[in-house]
Parts: C-alpha cells; structure tokens; sequence
C-alpha cells in the first residue's frame, strides 16, 4: 500500500510588533485601545508548552472586528513563571500581533504606538525572522 505524506506550511502572513514597556498589561492594553480605537479585551492565558522549558503562561489580550475581518493580539513577552515567549528577543515586554490587516500601514499603528505614554519604545519585526516564531501562531 502507498505511503502518502502531507506537509503542512505555518502561515507567518502578519504584522510583529515588538513593544518595550514598564506597565502592567492591563493598564498598556487601555492606553493601545485609546490611541488605536479598538477594544482588547482580556482573554484566557496563552499557554506554551515546551518539551525543553515546559509549560508557560502568558497575559493575552485579544481584538477582532467583525466587519474587516481585522485581528489584533496583545501578548506578554515573559510569563508568570518568567519563561520568555520569544527568548531572542528579552528586551520585549509585550508583542502586538497584527492578522488580516488590510485597512492600516503598519508604520502609522507604530507611529502612534511611540506618541503613547505607556510606550517607551516599540519596533516591527519579521516573523520569518526569529528563531521561536513558532511560539506566535495560534
């Protein structure tokens, strides 16, 4: 009998934004949801298991507009446990992660984004860049 392989391809089609902030993610999920008027919204841990480091959690807010099909995730960088999401990258406090973004330049949502107070700074990256990428596909 022959043997049939399927090979599925992980989709990295959307926008990083990394942001440094020293702010609780409950207060910086406000200040983004003022200055890019959307509505995070707290949602259930986003739980990483990993057969080298083990379980982590970490704070997830989340924003999907019904309309434009937009989705806006915001996760914390270090879990409860002090486990980093992306270890490349442990100058990151939180990602901004950007889905089915095909109303705004990402380098306006940035330029706002570093206008906010809560914000020290923030970068974009490219997904196919890191190392951990797969960490960020849910």
């Amino acid at each position: 009998m022959a043997k049939h392989k399927i090979n599925f391809e992980d989709d990295y089609t959307f926008e990083l934004i990394g942001i440094c902030s020293n702010h609780s993610d409950y207060r910086l999920s406000w200040n983004i949801n003022q200055c890019l008027k959307i509505a995070l919204k707290k949602a259930d841990d986003y739980i990483l298991n990993s057969k080298k480091e083990g379980e982590s959690a970490h704070s997830f807010y989340a924003h999907i507009e019904d309309n434009d099909q937009l989705e806006v995730y915001l996760i914390k960088n270090t879990s409860f446990n002090f486990k980093l999401l992306i270890p490349e990258q442990d100058q990151i406090d939180y990602f901004l992660v950007l889905k089915n973004n095909f109303v705004e330049d990402v380098q306006s949502i940035l330029t706002r984004l570093k206008e906010n107070e809560s914000i020290q700074t923030a970068f974009t990256f490219d997904p196919e860049s890191l190392k951990s990428r797969a960490n960020l596909l849910f």
